[in-house]
């Protein structure tokens, strides 16, 4: 089991090491974690792709990659998501771990010079970043917005958190607004990245084969010269209780329609019910052995996908699906009724160990890459305990047959989403 270790920095600022020597390779990333609000959405999203572009002592792109290939190839990643409803900023560095140096340089320390010097000190002229990689990182944001529209299966799921969540911030695209993104101006950025280093919550972490202490002392001393005054508590919130479902249809060019069910779970982080929550879903749509996998998608051939998933920081479940547009309402009633068989226990002890076991396996794949790892401890930010892949395991395993009732019964339908083809809505 990989332990993790955690080192004080300042107030709003968690630095923890994840070591691994299975890996001949080592990340630092750097997650800023602030509150999803439309004024500020876009902007910040922007930002980690802006600052991963180049720094002071590497002016441009050209001069980076040159640096990056002198440490072995290292590369850097820049990532935007949401985690309930704080928006979470991410820039990372990847490379080869110390021992394989040929001269015996420290990567670690190496990178992690590098990677302070690209979130602390870009190359802003006259005080503003590099008009070129604005407008570009603009259109390239923009391109990520265009992208999940053209995949129609990412946009209904997207479209469905933004009608069942249109009076909570989770409803905000981590993007922001297409809109938005347009109306960015340069002048604006560098305040945004001040105001970021300066407020945001932030999660350093040092993953595989590492030592951590002189990433720490890098990030250490680089945070001594802010003056921080970071955000409260970041909050999302939880809504339990649905007066009535509320139902939306969209009409595009889609050759194949969509439905999309918004549920609210009833339990969320960091309540103990999330566990047999997320295995409740599991058995109703999480795996190939699931009932709306079997029973929906396989034994009345009403969908061409039907999956479920939890959102476990948000407390709801999305239940997608790919269907004809005359089997949308019959798949609809199917799933639900799947979803009732399980609030009356029919659920066989077989169906509850395949689904134990999915999870189980999916958790002991998490180490297999860094990035992977990363994420799962990202996720747990605002738990109160942070679990590793095989804690995990565990609990899911320790899930009785009556607790998956339980949290089936606490799941209340929110939103229906249809999206049809144009012909098949004319008729």
């Amino acid at each position: 089991m990989i332990k993790t270790e955690e080192y004080p920095v300042t107030e709003g600022i968690r630095f923890r090491s994840i070591p691994d020597t299975r890996f001949k390779t080592l990340r630092i990333a750097v997650n800023f974690m602030l509150p999803l609000e439309k004024e500020t959405a876009a902007a910040h999203a922007l930002l980690p792709f802006l600052l991963s572009r180049a720094s002071r002592e590497y002016p441009d792109f050209t001069r980076l990659n040159e640096r990056l290939s002198e440490l072995y190839g290292a590369a850097i990643h820049a990532d935007v998501r949401k985690l309930g409803e704080a928006q979470v900023l991410s820039v990372a560095v990847a490379g080869l771990a110390d021992r394989y140096a040929l001269e015996g340089e420290s990567i670690s320390a190496e990178l992690s010079h590098l990677l302070c010097s690209i979130l602390f000190d870009p190359p802003l002229v006259d005080g503003l970043f590099p008009e070129d990689g604005f407008e570009q990182e603009k259109r390239q944001t923009i391109e990520m917005i265009d992208s999940d529209f053209n995949d129609k299966r990412t946009f209904a799921r997207l479209r469905c958190e933004e009608l069942m969540c249109d009076r909570e911030a989770f409803g905000i695209n981590r993007y922001g607004s297409r809109e938005d993104v347009t109306a960015l101006r340069r002048e604006e950025m560098t305040k945004v990245w001040e105001r970021v280093l300066r407020t945001a919550r932030i999660e350093i972490m040092a993953l595989g084969d590492c030592d951590p202490v002189p990433i720490y002392d890098s990030f250490l001393n680089a945070f001594k010269k802010l003056d921080r005054t970071p955000v409260p508590e970041l909050h999302t919130e939880i809504i339990k209780e649905v007066a009535k479902p509320r139902e939306f249809t969209d009409t595009m060019e889609v050759a194949q329609s969509k439905l999309v069910l918004g549920l609210r779970a009833g339990a969320a982080v960091p309540q103990d019910a999330v566990a047999s929550t997320k295995l409740m879903s599991a058995v109703l749509g999480g795996t190939p052995s699931s009932k709306l996998f079997l029973n929906v998608r396989e034994k009345l051939s009403l969908c061409y996908y039907c999956a479920s998933r939890y959102d476990w920081n948000k407390g709801i479940v999305l239940i997608e699906s790919g269907v004809e547009t005359e089997n949308i309402d019959r798949a609809k009633t199917e799933i639900l009724g799947q979803l009732d068989e399980i609030r009356a226990g029919n659920v066989t002890e077989e169906e509850l160990l395949a689904a134990k076991l999915s999870i189980c396996n999916s958790y002991r794949t998490v180490g297999d890459y860094l990035g992977g790892l990363e994420n799962w401890y990202v996720s747990q930010a605002f738990c109160e305990k942070i679990q590793s892949p095989e804690e995990a395991a565990e609990e899911i395993s320790s899930v009785t047959m009556e607790q998956v009732v339980q949290a089936a019964n606490r799941v209340v339908l929110d939103t229906v989403y249809r999206m049809v083809g144009k012909e098949e809505a004319a008729e």
